[in-house]
Order: structure tokens, then sequence, then C-alpha cells
């Protein structure tokens, strides 16, 4: 007899963004289940959100965790300012396009500000519910400051999984340095050299990048267009978003749900994963029922 299959294994999927760009996915849970789109943060990867995918597909979701243009084994884009949050932007409206329904939107940083700008400035409901990762549009210029000196730090790359493992620990507090240093390697490319460099083109990070990201009247603009169910998830350790940050937002959209982790920092879900999966699953509850 055949085991029943696992809710929570990943299947491959893939999606076309726009230029052409493939994207890649993982999917868990029943495809004919309201669809639950994770979007990550800036330098990381889908992989970032296995273990809440894993949970809400497990509760009869359909989770799809997308790899962003030019993030893991998505395609890294081609011509001008390929990395601008309008073509992240563009690219979830096109994936969106490629579901059978609208899904609720979890986006991280990057993946919420996308989600953000999606919403906000298309014309026709693009998603069910927003849930936003400590990020809104204002963030704070030390932090940013500090994830780009790690993003950029070392051009030349790591000589071993285990200078990758005290970096990621001397930049996550909240967190003890990476056991599983095998783990690390889905976030990893390794040169021919035998160096190891993160998993997104480096362009992401230079003059044709995501610059929207300080276009706060934007930001704002796009954030009382959510008309959908929304909920602001902080870390209370972070140096990214702040209380005022926090008060700003709920100030354009006072009818947002708003849920304050302890023990996190910026990357909430892998910081304190167990409470950010249970804000989540808590929300879809009211906000998408199954």
């Amino acid at each position: 007899m055949s085991r029943p299959l696992d809710p929570s294994a990943p299947r491959p999927l893939s999606f076309t963004g726009t230029d052409g760009v493939m994207l890649r996915a993982d999917a868990r849970g029943d495809p004919h289940a309201p669809v639950v789109l994770f979007l990550h943060g800036g330098g990381q990867t889908r992989h970032a959100w296995g273990g809440t995918a894993a949970a809400l597909a497990r509760d009869g979701r359909h989770a799809i965790t997308l790899d962003l243009r030019g993030h893991g084994e998505s395609d890294w884009a081609k011509g001008d300012a390929p990395y601008r949050l309008e073509r992240f932007a563009a690219d979830l409206r096109a994936v969106i396009d490629q579901l059978a329904s609208p899904p609720a939107l979890v986006g991280a940083s990057l993946g919420g500000l996308t989600s953000l700008l999606a919403i906000g400035e298309s014309e026709v409901q693009v998603a069910t519910a927003a849930v936003l990762v400590d990020i809104a549009p204002r963030i704070e210029p030390e932090g940013a400051q500090r994830i780009t000196s790690f993003m950029i730090g070392r051009p030349d790359g790591y000589a071993s999984l285990d200078e990758v493992a005290d970096a990621v620990a001397d930049y996550t507090r909240q967190r003890s340095r990476p056991r599983d240093l095998e783990s690390l390697k889905k976030n990893l490319r390794q040169l021919e050299n035998g160096r190891y460099t993160w998993h997104w083109d480096p362009r992401f990070m230079g003059a044709d990048g995501p610059a929207e990201i300080v276009d706060r009247e934007r930001l704002f603009a796009a954030a009382r267009r959510l008309a959908m169910p929304t909920l602001l998830v902080r870390g209370r350790e972070s140096d990214i978003l702040s209380d005022h940050g926090v008060q700003e937002f709920l100030s354009h959209l006072p009818n947002a749900q708003y849920v304050d982790v302890g023990g996190a920092g910026h990357m909430v879900a892998g910081d304190r994963n167990d409470a950010f999966t249970e804000a989540v699953r808590t929300f879809l509850a009211r906000a998408v029922p199954l």
C-alpha cells in the first residue's frame, strides 16, 4: 500500500515574469485550495519560507514560495534597470495572472514593498489579503545601511561554508550560529574557483536596483489603496522598521492588523518562525477562511 502524499512536501513550479524572465517556485498543499504566495526579501530565496509554507499547506492551503527575479533559481534579468521595484511588482502581477484566482500575499522587506506596489497601483483586485513582514514605506537608514554592508561586504565571496556561517551569525544577532552548514547551500552559488557567493545577481545592489523603496509618497499612496485585509508583522528588535514607522503606516491604513514579534529582528520568519507562523495562520483563518 502506498503512503499518502505529504501535503507539506515541495513541488517545483515555474512562472513567466515580465521581459520573459523565468521565475522558479515551490508549491505545497492542495492545488485547488486558496493560494498563499510568499515573496522573500532582497538577497534571500524562496527557501526562507519553508517552515511557514509547510504549516499552511498542512492547514489545507496552497502555499507557493517564489524566487524573485535575479534571486535563487530564477533568471537573472536583462536590459535596462532590471531590478527596479516596478519590475518586481510587474513580475508579481504576471505571476498572479497565471494563477486560477487572486492569492493572499506574504512579503518580507523587498517582497512586502513589491506586494504593496503591485496591489496599490493595480486597477483590478490582485490579492485577497496582504501580510507585510517588517517593512513599511518608512525604513530606518541605519538598518538599511547594515543590510547593504552585509550584502556587498564580501564581493569575492567566502572560502568555506564555515566562513558563511560566521558571517550569518554576526549579522543575525537574534539567532545562534547555523549548525547545519549544508542547509546554507540553498542560498549560495559555488563558483568555479570553489568560493561561495550569495544566490543573487550582483546588479541587484547596483544603480539599477529598487530605488523606489525610499519613495515614501508613492508607497503611502499605494498603502492607502489596500482595500483587502492587511497584517503588518514587525520584529521587535528590528533596525529597519521602527515604532514610528509602524504608527505612521497604521495612520494611513487604520483597519490594518499589527503583530509585534518579540525576540525577532528584521528577518522575523527566520528568527522566530513559530511565532511568525502562528500570527500568519491566525490572520488568514479570519481574512481568507477555508
